[in-house]
């Protein structure tokens, strides 16, 4: 309700089967994060259902940035909508992967907003493989999971395998340290400004 598609799941699903019948390919774009941190579960597991109910040839996933001055802007201002963090938005993505079922659609983070962008693949051949990458972040001790984050933000990382390199791994830690300096519970804030750059 906060966000105004001015759609329904079910005009979703009846419009995505219409394309179907016509020949069409259908693609579904999911922006991780819409629904909030208070509906992130929620939003993951409903949108799961939908999917699975089109079979869409291709899913796009896009990572949630907010424009200055919209109106979703302005809710996070007055604390009416909470950004999920970054690896909140991750679990997000994992329990929406996780829910997707007898479905052989092409799945991507689709856009350099994404913070995974090798979380790719065809279902149901390559989701093991793609939870696997999801998993291989959430594991991560939260200095490296803030190191990868603000490298990939920066343009250092491309992958999460980039943070083997102990020298670009060094020179992402001093702009971190420089944020820790200043305020450390703003990092959230910095991959939001970070993000909302590339939307």
């Amino acid at each position: 309700e906060k966000v105004k598609k001015g759609i329904t799941p079910e005009s979703i699903i009846k419009s995505a089967r219409m394309a179907k019948q016509a020949g069409m390919d259908t693609t579904q774009f999911i922006i991780l994060g819409l629904g909030g941190k208070q509906l992130s579960k929620l939003h993951a597991i409903e949108t799961a259902k939908v999917l699975n109910e089109i079979n869409p040839d291709y899913i796009r996933l896009l990572t949630i940035g907010v424009k200055p001055g919209t109106g979703l802007d302005s809710q996070i201002a007055k604390g009416e909508f909470i950004l999920p963090s970054e690896t909140h938005m991750i679990s997000e993505q994992r329990l929406l992967l996780e829910h997707l079922e007898n479905i052989t659609s092409h799945y991507a983070n689709h856009h350099s907003v994404d913070l995974l962008l090798e979380v790719r693949g065809s279902l149901p051949t390559d989701k093991d493989r793609m939870l696997t990458i999801l998993d291989r972040f959430l594991f991560l001790s939260e200095a490296d999971k803030i190191n990868f984050i603000l490298g990939r933000r920066l343009g250092y990382y491309r992958r999460l395998s980039d943070i083997k390199n102990e020298l670009q791994y060094g020179i992402v830690e001093k702009q971190a340290q420089k944020i820790r300096r200043t305020n450390s519970d703003s990092f959230e804030q910095v991959f939001h400004d970070l993000r909302r750059q590339v939307i």
